[in-house]
């Protein structure tokens, strides 16, 4: 059973940094592009950052480019999201999400991690 559990949430004030985690266990780790989306009250889920199986490219979404790094630890099945400068438009929940190599759609979610950024 593939699961994916995030942490790292909570409630910062803006310009502020927080450090998401998101272990995977259920599945070989290294076979998995890995990313993540998150969702704010009322509106529809967006990227923020995936990042290749071997952790040597990344993409951002346009609204968090230059301030968020997106990192995994293969060794330890781990995905990070390090975010930095934080503004009250970028709070949601975060969800961590896996995709196989070869495929095209996102297999697993995890459960999500709320982000609350205060002005």
């Amino acid at each position: 059973q593939v699961q994916l559990v995030e942490s790292g949430g909570g409630l910062v004030k803006a310009g502020g940094s927080l450090r998401l985690s998101c272990v995977a266990s259920g599945l070989t780790f290294s076979d998995y592009v890995m990313a993540w989306f998150r969702q704010a009250p009322g509106k529809e889920r967006e990227l923020v950052a995936i990042l290749t199986r071997d952790g040597q490219t990344t993409d951002y979404g346009d609204s968090v480019k230059g301030r968020v790094t997106i990192s995994r630890d293969n060794a330890k099945s781990t995905v990070y999201l390090q975010m930095n400068s934080l503004k009250p438009e970028d709070t949601g929940v975060y969800y961590c999400t896996g995709r196989y190599y070869s495929a095209r759609d996102y297999s697993f979610w995890g459960q999500g991690t709320q982000v609350t950024v205060s002005s």
